[in-house]
C-alpha cells in the first residue's frame, strides 16, 4: 500500500517484523524504542519479556538477546570509535544503561540527587548523545519524561552537569518530555525536547540556555503530541502518538507532510492505546511510539499497543 503524496510517498508494510508469534508476544504490552544499526539492522524490543529483538532488513528476526531492563522504553543507538553501542532508558524500573550489540552492560546512570526527586518520581524515557563523531564532546541528555517532567544533562563520564524543567524559557514548564535528539545540522548544535502533553517540541542549546518553542500556540497549531525523533537527510521524522501519524520538517522546522495520519483515533478507539488489532487499519497508525529512519529514508515505527505493530515505510525514489 503506498501513502503519502509527491517526494514524501511510502510503500506501506503491515506488520514488517516478524516477531515470535507466542502468547505473551501476542498479550504483551509493547511500549518501547526502536533503532537502526550501520548494518541495516533493525534493532527493537519484545512486547513482554526483557529481550531486546534484531531483524534484518526484510523484517526477519536473526538475533535476539535477554536484556538487564524491564523496558526499553527509549533507545538510541551511538556510534565510538568505530563501534556501536546502546543506550537503554527504562520507565520500569528507572534506569539507563548502556550495552554492547551484544547486550553487555559498559555504563549506567544514575537518578540525579535533586530536591525534586525527595518525593518525586524518576521514570526516564529517552536518551540523546551528543556523539564526537558529530563534533561533540560526548555528553549524555536523559529525559524523565514518565516521572518529575524533568531533563538531565550529564558529561560522557555520567557526571551530572545540569537540569532543566523548561521553566528557563518561553515554552513553560515540560509536561511528559518524552523524546529527545541533537541536531547537529547547523553550525551550532541544539537539543530537541519533545514536550508531548504540551503538544510541541522545545529547543534549547547545550549549554542549557532556551532558544525557541514550535508547533503550538501563536497560531501554529500543527503539532499534536510529538513523542519521538528520527532523521533522514534534511528532514526531522516526529512520531506523534496521539495524533496517530508521523510529522516530517524540513531545516528550518517547517511541517513538509503527515504520513499515515488516523485523526482522532485515540477518542474513537475505546481502551486506547491498546486497541483490538481488528481495529487497526492498514496504512494508517494508531499509537506511533519508537521510530527510526534507515539510511535510505525509509522509516520504521514501533506502536504503543497490545501485542505490538512494527511497520516498515519503505521511501519511493
Amino acid at each position: 500500500m503506498r501513502i503519502g503524496t509527491g517526494e514524501h510517498t511510502y510503500e506501506w508494510t503491515e506488520k514488517w517484523a516478524e516477531i515470535p508469534d507466542t502468547q505473551s508476544a501476542r498479550e504483551g504490552w509493547a511500549h518501547h524504542g526502536i533503532v537502526v544499526s550501520n548494518t541495516g539492522n533493525v534493532i527493537s524490543f519484545h512486547q513482554a519479556e526483557p529481550t531486546v529483538l534484531i531483524f534484518d532488513g526484510d523484517g526477519s528476526l536473526v538475533d535476539s538477546w535477554e536484556a538487564t531492563v524491564q523496558n526499553a522504553h527509549g533507545m538510541t543507538l551511538v556510534e565510538e570509535g568505530g563501534e556501536e553501542f546502546l543506550w537503554l532508558a527504562d520507565n520500569l524500573s528507572a534506569q539507563v544503561v548502556k550495552t554492547t550489540l551484544d547486550g553487555q552492560v559498559v555504563m549506567s546512570i544514575e537518578r540525579p540527587d535533586l530536591e525534586v526527586y525527595r518525593e518525586g518520581k524518576y521514570s526516564p524515557t529517552d536518551v540523546a548523545v551528543y556523539e564526537e563523531r558529530n563534533g561533540g564532546n560526548g555528553d549524555i541528555i536523559v529525559t524523565d519524561g514518565y516521572g518529575s517532567s524533568y531533563i538531565h544533562h550529564y558529561d560522557k563520564d555520567g557526571n551530572h552537569l545540569r537540569s532543566l524543567n523548561g521553566t528557563e524559557g518561553d515554552g513553560g514548564h515540560f509536561a511528559t518530555p518524552h523524546g529527545v535528539w541533537i541536531n547537529t545540522r547547523k553550525p551550532d548544535a541544539e537539543l530537541y525536547i519533545a514536550d508531548r502533553s504540551n503538544g510541541q517540541i522545545q529547543v534549547y542549546g547545550l549549554d542549557g540556555k532556551f532558544s525557541r518553542a514550535f508547533g503550538t500556540g501563536g497560531g501554529q497549531d500543527w503539532l499534536h503530541s510529538p513523542s519521538g525523533f528520527a532523521a533522514w537527510s534534511e528532514y526531522l521524522i516526529v512520531a506523534e502518538l496521539r495524533g496517530s501519524r508521523v510529522t516530517l520538517l524540513d531545516a528550518e522546522d517547517n511541517p513538509v507532510a503527515y504520513i499515515g495520519e488516523n485523526t482522532g483515533a485515540f477518542k474513537l478507539n475505546e481502551g486506547w492505546p491498546n486497541v483490538s488489532h481488528e481495529t487497526l487499519i492498514e496504512g494508517k497508525f494508531s499509537s506511533p511510539h519508537g521510530i527510526a529512519s534507515d539510511s535510505d529514508g525509509n522509516i520504521y515505527v514501533a506502536e504503543w499497543l497490545v501485542g505490538g505493530r512494527i511497520n516498515k515505510l519503505t521511501r519511493s525514489s
